[in-house]
């Protein structure tokens, strides 16, 4: 920027205040708009957020492993649905298993022998 004198003031305030505008629209542009969690995917988009192929996601809505809707010939997938499914297919870890069941674990623990009768 040039130096400037004090009568120059107003119409260099003028342009830095364009210049912010200008700034903030490129910004808008550039943010990643937050997907709306209630979302209606198509196959491409489902595939997608799923990280699979959609000849894999195809396959998973052939043997109904997936929640989907069908009307009409296309295939749509609820982003909710999805995640609730990713989520239902957790496995449980050992810890977790323990503490639902509360079965303590074997330690030091013989087997009973097997008698056998002749």
């Amino acid at each position: 920027m040039e130096p400037f004198n004090f009568n120059e003031l107003p119409e260099v305030v003028r342009q830095l205040f364009e210049k912010v505008e200008r700034i903030e629209i490129l910004m808008a542009r550039l943010e990643p708009k937050e997907p709306d969690e209630n979302e209606i995917l198509n196959i491409e988009e489902a595939a997608g957020f799923l990280k699979i192929s959609v000849g894999a996601l195809y396959t998973k809505v052939s043997r109904q492993e997936i929640p989907y809707s069908k009307p009409g010939k296309r295939l749509y997938f609820n982003r909710i649905d999805l995640k609730e499914w990713i989520r239902l297919g957790k496995r449980k870890t050992l810890t977790e298993i323990r503490q639902d069941t509360d079965i303590q674990p074997y330690r030091n623990r013989m087997r009973p022998a097997i008698r056998r009768t002749y």
